[in-house]
């Protein structure tokens, strides 16, 4: 009743006991309550909005504009990028978080060999791997017989 909006005095004669402590203790739980729900939950973003966004477009523009020698991005350079820019130290956990919260996600590079011939492989592909596995095939089939 209480809860309703119903006068302290008119849940006393309706229900024949003293209401004040009750009534003290629904505004005690509901005041807090109110202050637990207007609190955001977890630690503060140490980084506001505007340094989320000069970190964001610093790792879209790529490593090698962050004076790093390749332009693959690890949670280590991003850590220091941050520190330098603003001298703040994250842990890699707390890095991948914010990483993530800003949309980036992990991304495995291929393993490909800085110096590989793209138009040798291809041709390599089509002419010499069937010509191997002819080859194969057909001492299999000798041997099998």
């Amino acid at each position: 009743m209480l809860k309703r909006k119903v006068p302290q005095a008119e849940v006393a004669r309706e229900l024949g006991v003293a209401v004040s402590v009750w009534a003290r203790q629904l505004a005690e739980v509901n005041g807090a309550v109110g202050k637990l729900k207007g609190r955001p939950l977890g630690r503060p973003k140490r980084l506001d909005a505007a340094q989320c966004e000069l970190l964001s477009r610093a790792l879209v523009a790529g490593a090698l504009q962050a004076g790093f020698a390749t332009e693959l991005w690890t949670v280590k350079r991003v850590r220091a990028v941050i520190k330098r820019e603003f001298s703040l130290e994250y842990s890699q956990t707390g890095c991948w978080e914010l990483l993530r919260s800003l949309g980036f996600s992990p991304q495995m590079p291929e393993k490909r060999a800085t110096q590989r011939d793209e138009q040798a492989f291809v041709q390599w592909k089509r002419k010499t791997w069937p010509a191997l596995k002819k080859k194969r095939a057909a001492s299999a089939e000798r041997s099998s017989s």
